[in-house]
């Protein structure tokens, strides 16, 4: 028996191809090898893409949470926490589904035909573990553990971050004959991560995104109050289970439209048969059944009942 072929939200991949090139817009640095430093270098971008990246305009939200807390003078970041709460109280994690070029890298890769890995006994369990790095390496670390001129580390940026060595770290060496014999055992160690990580993309969906992201962790606590997300109606809805399984994220969005999870990719609304799920802004995440008229009479029987 054929398996049943689900449709995709294609105009996604669009969104993410255009969004990667205009916030990677200086093309001359891929070239010249060199790291724009025009004054959008102080805005943040919302995805995952690297300062130093040479084509990037922007910054990582990640990486500049670090930097100021890894000052010597340490501030609360107020910049970077309101930009954080700003996009993710409007958006959630639809930036992680359309505005993240790390998260397009993953979704390319993973059409390549193989077999799939499916959900399996530890993948909700380990979905916790980018709180964990969120938390520990993007935050404590760099308040806590000081050098001697009294400065931190960007932990996850230095040891962890694929998408640095993959949009930064590759094309600078690549571009600068200089910088390679500089290259020790922090640039491999990031190198076999970021491989492990494309290879893991070709099998599992978007395993950076599910289990090491921090940005994605961030996002994720405003999935349930934001102002874009996933509506069902409960009334329309018949449980036929094709949202679970057309997503790979894997959420069951007929049980939990604003599931952390949910990346608001749009492949459930696309696919379910009764329309019973839409997404768009000021959304309520469920809709109670209409009630039939045998409904409201078994009600209204209740309420006669004597006490």
């Amino acid at each position: 028996m054929a398996k049943k072929r689900y449709l995709r939200n294609k105009i996604r991949h669009y969104i993410q191809g255009a969004w990667t090139i205009v916030s990677n817009g200086y093309l001359v640095g891929f070239v010249k090898g060199r790291i724009w430093q025009g004054d959008t270098k102080s805005v943040c971008v919302p995805g995952l893409n690297c300062y130093s990246c040479p084509g990037a305009l922007g910054a990582c939200p990640i990486g500049s949470l670090q930097a100021e807390l890894a000052a010597r003078d340490i501030r609360f970041p107020y910049y970077v926490v309101g930009f954080l709460l700003a996009f993710g109280a409007v958006f959630g994690r639809f930036v992680c589904g359309f505005l993240c070029p790390f998260g397009l890298v993953q979704d390319l890769l993973y059409k390549i035909r193989s077999k799939k890995i499916g959900r399996f006994k530890l993948d909700r369990p380990l979905r916790y573990l980018k709180y964990v790095v969120l938390a520990v390496l993007v935050i404590l670390l760099p308040v806590l553990i000081r050098n001697d001129a009294g400065t931190g580390t960007p932990w996850f940026c230095k040891w962890v971050c694929p998408s640095g060595t993959l949009f930064a770290g590759i094309p600078l060496l690549l571009a600068n004959p200089g910088l390679r014999s500089l290259a020790g055992f922090i640039f491999s160690w990031k190198a076999g991560i970021l491989v492990l990580i494309l290879v893991l993309s070709v099998f599992l969906y978007r395993p950076f995104c599910k289990y090491l992201c921090p940005l994605g962790a961030a996002y994720a606590l405003f999935n349930k109050t934001s102002l874009y997300r996933l509506r069902l109606d409960e009334s329309a809805c018949i449980h036929c289970g094709t949202c679970k399984r057309v997503c790979n994220m894997g959420v069951d969005a007929s049980k939990a439209p604003d599931d952390m999870e949910c990346i608001r990719c749009g492949d459930c609304v696309k696919n379910c048969p009764t329309k019973a799920l839409s997404a768009g802004f000021f959304a309520p995440g469920k809709t109670k059944p209409k009630q039939t008229p045998a409904d409201m009479e078994q009600t209204e029987q209740k309420d006669r009942l004597p006490l």
